[in-house]
């Protein structure tokens, strides 16, 4: 998002005719830079073309936070509010409801959480430098930085930026103004072999790392450890944000791994392909990142899941760098290394480099939506839907809860919409019978070539109609798939007025789903009751992704802490009950988020003792300092 997007060329043969270059001098250069730049042989490993371009080569980056919010969700630019007529509005251009009104948020929101827009909790208005602690330099660590011409600064307002992700007790205490421990210096590699001598320098004068890539975690896996004593260093990877080729025989592409998401789907787009990888975080999250935590996206159906479209991997460990010597489709040759950089989350190493699956980018592309009688009966569409195969790129399904919150934010509509709107309402629930207090909506989104998206788009509403499901529209489908990457600016907009809450997700097989969301919604609305709650807390889910033998189920969670002595407490106790109430019904520690500090205390119940064990002897023999010390995980 920060970096520059770089033009690429094809290391394809013939591509690289084309360009002038013969077969010979293609398979020794296997980067060409479109914009007149000669590329840097891959094997080198040097920066030569990132210092080409960079010309002030000490200067620290553009900083994330001119940008991004330092205590918030997102794009500075970009937020909910209530304006002086009580109408909700999404501030800034960058989304389809941006600059529109939203009329039925503000009556959602009071009444589901008993909330008063007269009694506000305004976050503090900007970081004070002085409430962040000293940092605690290495000079002779900061000295060899300066000589390797590595960008690197302890400016107050970097090191807090870079000390946190997006847990709710992260952003909380951010907009109260309380800093806890931060990383004494910031340092931005510009290639992979900045980050070869940044962890020689770490090996030798024994300072901590950690990894940064989107910064969206909510796992607090980037929270600095209180205990660790030694200089900690945020190891920020934007600027290692290149395609470095295209190869179009073969479909695949080589990336630097600090890319955000949507820099990387706009660079690729631009040559006519896409890796497919949605997750919801994708403006803001990183290759890299998406990697070292085993990330899903909102399209995985057709693409995969990020370990699906990985090639090839280069990492960077104290121990030296660990990649495979080839990049068949699939290698016999022991316990696949790749599935200990996948989920390793910053323990091991950094991420540099990345070869990826890529695709044609899709011809032609159709939203849908279906609504259910029952959340029931949209589950066993679902399972149908998966057993027969045949699952567009997206389907999602929402509980009764969660219809009702999309549908306040619905904007404001012409008379003659509403009109429509009416009638609809009024087919479905008198009509049809459906009850308005018990009915939910499934999103579709169908991706691919003209004639396999409309048969695969009859097959499933053919299915959906087996099980009482009314087709609702491409409108509402569009909607909804979109309504994902500006749901998170919401948890800010209620902290506004004292309603905190958060998401969370698992897996879980098929025929437990059902009793783990009743469950899991039981336990949370059990728990803030006991502990002094004052209103019921919105405790609701829904099925993200589907697979052979289970699905992904997402949940979302949040009350009114007015009147609380301590609701960050109280907040992580129900959250703790939770997750022990998903494991207890089947589900699975995580199924995309990872496992950070916030769940390590389960993972040997999770993968073993014996697993656990396992991974300790791997991050003791690549790591045996423990330089990259963020304790996650373990």
């Amino acid at each position: 998002m920060m970096g520059r997007g770089t033009a690429v060329g094809s290391r394809s043969g013939m591509a690289s005719d084309r360009s002038g270059y013969g077969r010979q001098r293609a398979a020794r250069q296997r980067l060409e830079v479109i914009s007149g730049h000669l590329g840097r042989q891959e094997a080198s490993g040097a920066c030569e073309g990132r210092q080409a371009d960079d010309v002030h080569r000490n200067a620290v980056p553009r900083r994330r936070q001119d940008v991004l919010k330092w205590n918030g969700w997102g794009f500075r630019d970009s937020k909910f509010l209530f304006n002086k007529k009580g109408l909700a509005e999404l501030t800034g251009k960058r989304y389809q409801l941006s600059g529109t009104l939203m009329p039925g948020l503000k009556d959602w929101f009071e009444g589901t959480f008993g909330a008063n827009l007269q009694h506000r909790s305004p976050a503090v208005p900007a970081l004070n430098p002085s409430v962040v602690p000293p940092p605690n330099l290495h000079a002779a660590f900061v000295e060899a930085l300066k000589e390797a011409t590595i960008p690197c600064t302890h400016e107050p307002e970097d090191r807090v930026f870079h000390s946190h992700g997006h847990c709710l007790h992260e952003i909380f205490a951010l907009r109260e103004g309380k800093i806890g421990r931060v990383p004494d210096l910031v340092v931005w590699p510009g290639c992979h072999a900045d980050v070869v001598r940044i962890v020689e320098l770490a090996c030798q004068h024994n300072v901590c790392l950690i990894p940064y890539g989107g910064g969206t975690s909510v796992s607090s896996a980037l929270q600095c450890p209180l205990e660790e004593s030694r200089c900690i260093i945020s190891v920020d990877t934007s600027q290692m944000n290149r395609i470095l080729w295209i190869d179009e025989k073969n479909l695949t592409a080589h990336v630097e791994a600090g890319i955000i998401g949507q820099d990387l789907e706009r660079l690729l787009r631009e040559h006519g392909y896409c890796t497919g990888h949605e997750p919801d975080s994708m403006e803001f999250s990183s290759l890299g990142g998406w990697v070292a935590t085993r990330a899903s996206g909102m399209k995985k159906n057709v693409y995969g899941n990020i370990e699906n479209l990985v090639v090839h991997i280069k990492m960077v460990t104290p121990c030296g760098v660990m990649e495979k010597s080839c990049q068949g489709p699939r290698i016999s040759a022991g316990p696949d290394i790749h599935h200990f950089i996948l989920g390793s989350e910053g323990t091991l190493g950094v991420v540099t480099e990345v070869t990826l699956k890529i695709r044609p980018f899709p011809e032609y592309r159709k939203y849908g939506s279906v609504v259910f009688p029952s959340f029931e009966q949209g589950v066993s569409c679902l399972r149908e839907v998966a057993k027969q195969r045949c699952a567009p790129a997206s389907i999602r399904l929402m509980d009764n809860a969660q219809f009702h919150f999309g549908h306040a934010l619905r904007p404001q509509t012409s008379m003659f919409m509403s009109f429509l709107d009416g009638l609809k309402k009024f087919y479905i629930t008198k009509f049809k019978g459906f009850d308005p207090q018990r009915l939910c909506v499934a999103t579709l989104l169908f991706e691919g070539d003209q004639n396999h998206v409309l048969n695969q788009e009859q097959q499933v509403y053919d299915i959906a109609a087996q099980f009482g499901g009314l087709a609702a529209g491409e409108d509402n489908g569009q909607r909804g798939y979109l309504l994902t990457f500006i749901i998170a600016y919401l948890r800010d907009l209620g902290m506004e007025y004292y309603v905190i809450g958060e998401s969370f997700e698992t897996s879980v097989p098929w025929d437990r789903v059902l009793d783990l969301c009743r469950n899991v919604k039981e336990r949370i609305e059990r728990e803030c009751k006991d502990r002094g709650v004052q209103f019921p807390p919105l405790s609701t889910c829904r099925v993200t992704q589907i697979y052979d033998a289970g699905a992904c189920v997402y949940f979302y969670f949040a009350f009114n802490y007015r009147g609380l002595s301590d609701p960050m407490r109280l907040y992580e106790q129900v959250e703790h009950s939770a997750r022990e109430e998903i494991l207890a019904s089947g589900g699975s520690l995580s199924h995309h988020h990872g496992v950070g500090k916030l769940r390590k205390q389960w993972m040997q119940e999770t993968i073993s003792k014996v697993g656990l064990g396992m991974l300790r002897s791997v991050k003791e023999h690549l790591d045996p300092q423990n330089i990259f010390g963020n304790r996650n995980l373990l």
